[in-house]
């Protein structure tokens, strides 16, 4: 079969298309035809080993210990092993397969029965599918675990675009919030067009100098500080820190953010990763198959073309979700 392997970390060119052999399923494990796939920030920074601490993170110190990556996934079952009762040849899935000993930049893919794996709804593409597991999970948790949305609050996405980004605000618009958009000039009119109430462009208003106050801010760009959420956010806001950024950064943000909530009524803290379940897979699911959201997709590349995909993720800072097609 074929698939994107990466034997070291580096640049996009690190991403080879190979034949490599087709996975054989174990008895508790489903083997998956892969239809699409996505591009996440996680996949970016595991190709770069860049922040250096995710080299502490199971990844692989020296070389990736995944030689096909790719997180986000959607397919077709082709063979179950003895032992799966939930899965049957024919069912279209999608997931996020973070923990499979092998990637969704490949034709197929073996994952085990209780994997973060959920059927498709028949009225989500396979495209639109691939593209929800890792970005629509971090903007749901982010919003309603974490920053307990309510409908009728001022929420500020900053960094609304690219896929944690665009999937913040359509589902912050879809809980009934009223919704800013922080981005670059470039991005503007995607981020109106998916909803956002008013728009910021970065490169030309400092979202400090505003007198405007938030319920809930959402920081993808990782680039506010305490003092920062402390300005912002209303008497009884929430400031959550998605993006990573320096450790420093994430440190200081963790510890200010405790000193903050004991002399305040604020709550500023680090999210952190989310916590992929087939709960929140199978409820995003059902909102786009209902067209309550709709992913936003940027562009679609082949298989073969994974590298470049990555190129242009990185380089040209992506509006929305890069999928790779299979």
């Amino acid at each position: 079969m074929k698939a994107i392997v990466c034997n070291k970390y580096g640049p996009p060119e690190v991403l080879q298309l190979k034949e490599i052999d087709k996975p054989i399923p174990k008895d508790d494990e489903i083997l998956i035809e892969v239809r699409a796939s996505s591009i996440n920030s996680a996949d970016h920074r595991m190709m770069l080993a860049k922040p250096f601490f995710v080299r502490f993170m199971g990844e692989g110190f020296l070389k990736p210990k995944k030689s096909v990556s790719g997180i986000d996934m959607s397919g077709v079952v082709e063979q179950v092993g003895k032992d799966v009762k939930q899965f049957k040849p024919g069912d279209e899935v999608f997931g996020d397969i973070h923990d499979s000993k092998s990637g969704a930049y490949a034709e197929y893919i073996c994952a085990k029965e209780n994997a973060n794996i959920v059927k498709k709804p028949d009225m989500v593409t396979f495209e639109q599918a691939a593209s929800v597991p890792v970005a629509g999970i971090t903007a749901l948790q982010a919003l309603k675990n974490h920053g307990q949305i309510k409908e009728g609050q001022r929420v500020l996405i900053n960094g609304a675009s690219g896929g944690v980004g665009t999937f913040s605000v359509i589902l912050a618009k879809a809980f009934g919030a009223e919704v800013t958009g922080v981005c670059s000039n470039r991005n503007l009119e995607l981020v109106k067009s998916i909803g956002a109430d008013f728009v910021i462009d970065y490169t030309k208003e400092d979202i400090m100098v505003s007198e405007k106050k938030y319920d809930l801010i959402i920081d993808i760009a990782a680039n506010i500080t305490t003092k920062g959420y402390e300005k912002l956010l209303t008497p009884k806001g929430i400031g959550i820190l998605v993006g990573y950024s320096s450790m420093f950064h994430m440190m200081g943000i963790s510890l200010k953010g405790k000193k903050l909530e004991k002399k305040s009524s604020l709550k500023v803290k680090v999210m952190g990763s989310a916590k992929t379940n087939r709960e929140d897979l199978q409820y995003l699911g059902e909102l786009i198959s209902s067209g309550k959201i709709t992913p936003v997709i940027e562009k679609v590349y082949p298989l073969e073309e994974t590298a470049e995909a990555m190129r242009y993720f990185d380089e040209e800072h992506a509006g929305a979700k890069i999928v790779i097609s299979v």
